[in-house]
């Protein structure tokens, strides 16, 4: 078996179908991906870095090990994806407009992270390091905080915010007052938002 590591760089890849096949021992440094389709895709043994990924649908891709540094993913769908398996110390990226449904996040540091109109539903941050992230304009429709350090974490112009906060690091986080009546919903309280 070929183990020799093929790089790419400085490349763009527009328009590639790469769904349900399996990419092994690449490095892609400052290389685009326009339109491509990677879903269900295998792409154990990758690196990416500095790369951006636009208009790309990543649907239940396997990253189990893969590094992704310095990534930007616009316009993207990356549904059903385990980003908890990824390189731990080949992580950062930034997520815009895009579709994270059902992914999970489970225990990973995702210090300063950039969440921004994003589709979150369902999504699992237990146990995950969102210390200083912004989620700027996200859904976080059934999303799930357990154990999850949200340290000054941004989230005055998300919808669907529920988290407990006796379950949470939350010390510092920014709730805009439309957000404390999701907050408050386990203590079953009648919240008016105006004063007589």
């Amino acid at each position: 078996m070929n183990t020799e590591i093929v790089i790419h760089t400085d490349k763009i890849f527009q328009q590639v179908d790469y769904s349900d096949k399996a990419l092994r021992n690449r490095e892609f440094i400052r290389c685009h991906f326009i339109g491509c389709d990677f879903s269900k895709s295998d792409l154990r043994t990758n690196d990416f870095e500095d790369c951006k990924f636009e208009t790309c649908n990543l649907s239940m891709v396997n990253l189990q090990g893969v590094g992704l540094r310095n990534i930007i993913f616009k316009d993207c769908k990356i549904m059903g994806v385990d980003f908890s398996s990824l390189n731990k110390f080949m992580f950062s990226f930034s997520f815009d407009n895009c579709q994270l449904d059902y992914s999970i996040f489970y225990g990973a540091n995702l210090k300063k992270m950039r969440f921004l109109k994003c589709s979150l539903h369902e999504v699992d941050f237990s146990e995950a390091d969102l210390s200083a992230s912004v989620f700027a304009d996200c859904d976080l429709l059934g999303a799930t905080f357990v154990g999850t350090n949200v340290e000054k974490v941004d989230f005055r112009t998300s919808t669907n915010v529920i988290l407990d906060l006796d379950l949470n690091k939350v010390k510092k986080a920014k709730f805009g007052v439309h957000q404390l009546e999701l907050l408050l919903l386990k203590y079953d309280l009648d919240i008016e938002d105006s004063i007589r």
